[in-house]
């Protein structure tokens, strides 16, 4: 039986009616497009590579065992493929509305989990995919990888006609009880006897995250009292709004290298400038505040890229949208980063996560359940930076010409920022609850201007040419 992981039934567990818990995207085409049977009879070639796009959730009966992956005996790929339009000529701003109510809506969760939306009537004939997958099938990483499903790096692929089909038999509700009784039992045994190594692991890197704890205690404690921007937390509704900024890669990396730091930093801290703006609208805007995000953290290996599981840990990062001088933001930036680096190198962050298998399956579901209907108090945002391909990528022979990502809220974190990388550019998808962010534009105009000052910045370093 192929069982979801802790982290994935976690992901799966805090479904609620106003925070599905999706990623997805929304990549732009040159065109013309193509038809709606040749994007069909595309993906049924493919998804012999990724079996669990024909597969659904299914519960063991009372939350014995986490969660099963099962083939969908009623699968139709009529069902996850849509097709539709908007107005010619369809500009940017008639894209994002449409892809902010797409995304904004469930998926079926008693169907597999993802759909793909082929969307026409671009202006300058061209066209547009939006994609949407359950983040219980496949976080950042693993969903850059997914592309390759339905990407291709040559213009002229060529592609296999579908094959026939058939779904392996679901077990029943006893033999899902049984497997997971015996499973609970077995599976730390197995560890025992065939695992000597990871359990040492395991029991290495709870003892090096124990010291990290204590010695992140004054780090903790200067976090609890650190006056944060509330009026981003709150009840989150049904709807959402979506809006995108775009960067040139080269503007970060000019920061980079005269500013300091990582591309990360640069890019953290043109999101702080795009908060300030947004809170100084609003009148909330304090010397001393910060915006705190969460950044997920890939620990995912490189012989595991391809894999559909969730490998990810995180942590929080205080933007310090309260100062005023951006290099000080960069600077304060860094510091918390190098911090957290340090802090992952003396932790298994992979030993800590894997330890979740060991959680009784009813408690994991009532605390994840508990933990998204009491709400998120410790951040207000959620930024993750995913690298995508540096090369063309194509579909039925038309080049993608813009990807921007689409990251879930919820929990009362009412906004996230996600980040994607394509070719020599950088593209900001930002997710935001509907009636919380009339404003949501500040916030994206806000990051082009800081991505801007921080250039500006970097060029009063560079040596002026000398005169002939």
């Amino acid at each position: 039986m192929d069982r979801l992981s802790a982290t994935d039934a976690g992901f799966y567990y805090a479904e609620t009616e106003n925070a599905p818990l999706h990623v997805g995207s929304v990549a732009v085409f040159e065109g013309p497009a193509p038809s709606y049977g040749d994007l069909v009879r595309l993906l049924l070639s493919k998804l012999p590579l990724v079996p669990r796009y024909r597969q659904r959730v299914r519960e063991v009966p009372f939350n014995l065992g986490r969660p099963l992956w099962v083939d969908d005996p009623h699968f139709q790929i009529l069902y996850h493929v849509r097709h539709t339009a908007v107005p010619k000529p369809g500009g940017e701003e008639q894209l994002r509305n449409l892809a902010g109510r797409v995304l904004g809506q469930r998926l079926d969760m008693a169907k597999p989990l993802w759909e793909v939306w082929l969307v026409e009537g671009l202006e300058d004939d061209r066209w547009a995919i939006i994609s949407k997958v359950h983040h219980c099938m496949v976080d950042g990483i693993a969903g850059t990888d997914l592309m390759q499903v339905m990407f291709d790096l040559d213009p002229n692929a060529e592609h296999k006609a579908p094959r026939d089909w058939s779904p392996q038999r679901s077990p029943s509700g006893v033999e899902m009880v049984a497997g997971a009784l015996t499973e609970t039992v077995t599976a730390p045994l197995r560890q025992l006897v065939h695992g000597p190594e990871a359990v040492s692991n395991g029991a290495r890197g709870l003892f090096n995250s124990a010291k990290v704890a204590v010695s992140s205690v004054p780090q903790l404690a200067r976090q609890a009292l650190t006056p944060m921007a509330r009026t981003l937390t709150g009840p989150i509704g049904p709807h959402r709004r979506w809006a995108w900024a775009d960067a040139e890669f080269e503007d970060l990396r000019t920061a980079r290298s005269a500013l300091g730091g990582t591309v990360n930093d640069v890019v953290l801290t043109a999101i702080t400038r795009g908060f300030r703006d947004l809170l100084k609208g609003r009148g909330a805007l304090g010397g001393d505040t910060v915006v705190r995000t969460m950044v997920p953290i890939s620990v995912r290996k490189e012989g595991e890229r391809g894999s559909l599981d969730n490998r990810v840990t995180a942590v929080f990062v205080d933007l310090p949208v309260g100062e005023a001088d951006p290099r000080a933001r960069l600077a304060a930036i860094k510091q918390q980063m190098d911090e957290y680096k340090r802090t992952m190198q003396a932790v298994d962050a992979r030993s800590i996560i894997g330890m979740g298998d060991y959680v009784a399956p009813t408690l994991l579901a009532l605390g994840v359940r508990a933990a998204m209907q009491t709400g998120q108090v410790w951040c207000q945002a959620v930024t993750t930076n995913v690298p995508g391909p540096r090369v063309p990528l194509y579909v039925l022979g038309k080049r993608m010409v813009s990807a921007h990502p689409y990251v879930p809220i919820a929990g009362g974190t009412r906004i996230s920022i996600g980040i994607f990388s394509y070719l020599n550019s950088m593209t900001f998808g930002i997710n935001a609850d509907f009636d919380a962010f009339p404003d949501v534009d500040v916030l994206s105009e806000g990051i082009c201007r800081g991505i801007a000052e921080l250039v500006g910045l970097a060029a009063e370093r560079q040596p002026a040419a000398a005169t002939p």
